[in-house]
């Protein structure tokens, strides 16, 4: 038999297990793991030798700014994904306030049309909550696959159906941010879907007493905006999402935590055995307010980086499983937004293909094992939005999706060197070590020492259940 790749001679890395073993690919799919030479004729061959060899990682949480209405003069998908493949990423579930935003069936179709011959990683889609204007459709979106319901607490929207990022009362054609009961429905209905509910976590109302006060100040430090979107702006609307998660029984999910109080709040909910899951990002993990004091808007995101206090508490919530996945929460900017001061630039940054650099250098540094590093960049993400095994899995059957790593690589990583369109980084001169050397999606090798090879080739992945909690 022809194979179509083999890659032998590697260390494979589950969420379990480490070993030595070849692979062998057929059809876009693993056809057999094994120390037996099953043939050496092959469309490709890897020689894996003195790396590592891990299921390809999955990010969650991508905002690529496309479709037929996009901002893409920011990012789009083939940057984006092109970004992703770049650092090792085979799927990508893309966010849903995009242009048209994900509210129904039809504009969920028109991205997936619209992406797809850009797409250098396979991907899902999230569906977009919007409270009365949507909750009928919600029941349609779950079952054309989208992975769960994203719902964007405290923001208003405007006709539309694009968020307002600074709402302000009495502006016209916009609705504004919802009550508890408007929110209460859509968790009901979620409910019913069987998805999650994800949630962007920050008190509204906090957040635009305390804002006020700090600009009246006139202190435009980044300590001060700190002020003004304290820990508990996050913690105090995660408490009410968990009371409403315990009162319908909604898979919860906490999106892109920065408070560390947080973890504590999941913990607890899990203990109970309360569906509440979350997440954090890289920048949250390698970054504070010290680096972030120095580097400004660069860094600027909702929410925001916090204290080492908050940072290793989000670690404990890794290493103990709390929080279940790290992702990008890829947000890019144009430079010269970002070129504003920290208080008018937007909030966001190209993230996704530093993301695993800054995760398995955190490997080399004891942060976590190699294991637990498939374990959130893979197998959980695939697990908990119901496209597992077909994604996340190291097993015959599965996608022959794979990122090869050279632990031992060090290197500088320079900004102007990144996919995005945005080339703009808070990790620009950093010292790196461990790096993936080869990308390859569903058995075709789609990025190579950091360069993407071949075109797009990646296409829609329909989350074929609800998903396992945590």
């Amino acid at each position: 038999m022809k194979w179509d790749h083999i890659i032998k001679n590697g260390t494979i890395v589950t969420a379990d297990e480490t070993y030595k073993a070849d692979i062998y690919v057929k059809d876009g799919k693993i056809s057999a793991i094994t120390n037996e030479n099953l043939g050496d004729e092959a469309v490709e061959v890897t020689d894996a030798a003195g790396k590592y060899v891990m299921p390809g990682f999955i990010d969650t949480h991508c905002h690529s700014r496309d479709g037929y209405k996009g901002a893409h003069y920011k990012e789009d998908f083939f940057h984006s994904s092109s970004a992703g493949a770049a650092s090792g990423i085979t799927t990508i579930y893309e966010m849903p306030n995009c242009n048209p935003a994900i509210y129904n069936v039809d504009r969920m179709n028109d991205l997936i049309e619209c992406i797809t011959p850009k797409a250098h990683t396979d991907f899902g889609v999230w569906g977009l909550c919007l409270g009365d204007l949507n909750n009928k459709e919600l029941p349609k979106l779950a079952e054309a696959g989208v992975v769960g319901f994203k719902f964007f607490w405290g923001y208003a929207i405007s006709k539309e159906y694009q968020l307002i990022y600074n709402y302000e009362e009495g502006m016209k054609d916009v609705i504004p941010p919802f009550d508890v009961g408007q929110i209460y429905k859509i968790f009901r209905t979620v409910k019913e879907t069987g998805k999650m509910v994800a949630i962007h976590a920050e008190n509204f109302d906090i957040i635009k007493l305390l804002t006020a006060e700090v600009v009246a100040s006139g202190d435009t430090s980044y300590d001060a905006m700190l002020r003004a979107r304290p820990p508990f702006s996050e913690t105090t609307i995660i408490e009410t999402a968990i009371s409403l998660s315990r009162a319908l029984g909604t898979h919860l999910h906490i999106l892109h935590l920065a408070a560390g109080d947080g973890v504590d709040l999941i913990r607890r909910a899990q203990a109970e055995g309360l569906a509440v899951t979350g997440e954090t990002c890289p920048q949250y993990l390698a970054l504070t307010n010290v680096e972030a004091s120095k580097l400004g808007s660069v860094v600027k995101g909702y929410p925001p980086i916090r204290t080492q206090y908050d940072q290793d508490k989000l670690w404990g919530g890794i290493q103990d499983g709390t929080l279940s996945f790290v992702c990008s929460d890829h947000a890019p900017h144009s430079a010269e937004e970002k070129a504003a001061d920290l208080w008018h630039a937007p909030a966001g940054a190209a993230t996704i293909e530093t993301m695993p650099l800054v995760l398995i250098d955190a490997v080399n540094k004891g942060k976590i094992s190699i294991n637990k590093l498939v374990e959130i960049l893979s197998e959980k993400p695939a697990k908990m939005f119901g496209t597992y095994p077909v994604k996340g899995a190291m097993q015959p059957g599965a996608d022959a999706d794979f990122v090869v790593v050279d632990m031992d690589k060090e290197y500088v990583f320079h900004q102007e060197q990144m996919h995005s369109r945005t080339k703009q980084s808070p990790y620009d001169g950093w010292t790196f070590k461990g790096k993936p050397v080869k990308t390859i999606l569903r058995g075709v090798t789609t990025a190579e020492n950091g360069e993407i090879v071949g075109n797009p080739r990646g296409h829609f992945v329909k989350a074929i259940d609800n998903g396992i909690l945590r």
